[in-house]
């Protein structure tokens, strides 16, 4: 296996997430209302921008989930399935530093969606 080294390789990676998500009993019914046409180029955009540097993306992924009915198992599952789907295409640093960094996301995330509920 070789590490993420451009768009085809994030292309690769976030089509087969989504893949198993919608196969998934507990990610499935968020994700299964979704436009994938207008989704995946955006996931596509903003994992090479996380990963690959590429410039131009400015959307907060945490405001756009922050009304959701994310509870932690859902949090637990996208990190597994994450996870699994990267270690199952890749492997190195750029592998290492996608789980890495939706680890950071999911803490961010789970951390302002509990503020939130607080106030």
């Amino acid at each position: 296996m070789s590490d993420i080294k451009d768009e085809d390789d994030v292309e690769l990676f976030v089509r087969s997430f989504y893949a198993r998500a919608l196969k998934d009993e507990q990610l499935a019914p968020f994700f299964k209302q979704m436009n994938f046409e207008k989704h995946i180029p955006k996931m596509i955009h903003f994992w090479a921008f996380v990963l690959l540097d590429r410039g131009g993306y400015k959307t907060d992924v945490t405001q756009l989930h922050i009304k959701m009915p994310i509870e932690k198992e859902h949090f637990d599952r996208w990190i597994e399935l994450f996870n699994g789907t990267i270690d199952s295409l890749f492997e190195g640093e750029k592998a290492k530093s996608a789980k890495d960094r939706a680890f950071v996301m999911r803490w961010t995330m789970e951390a302002k969606m509990k503020n939130k509920d607080a106030t």
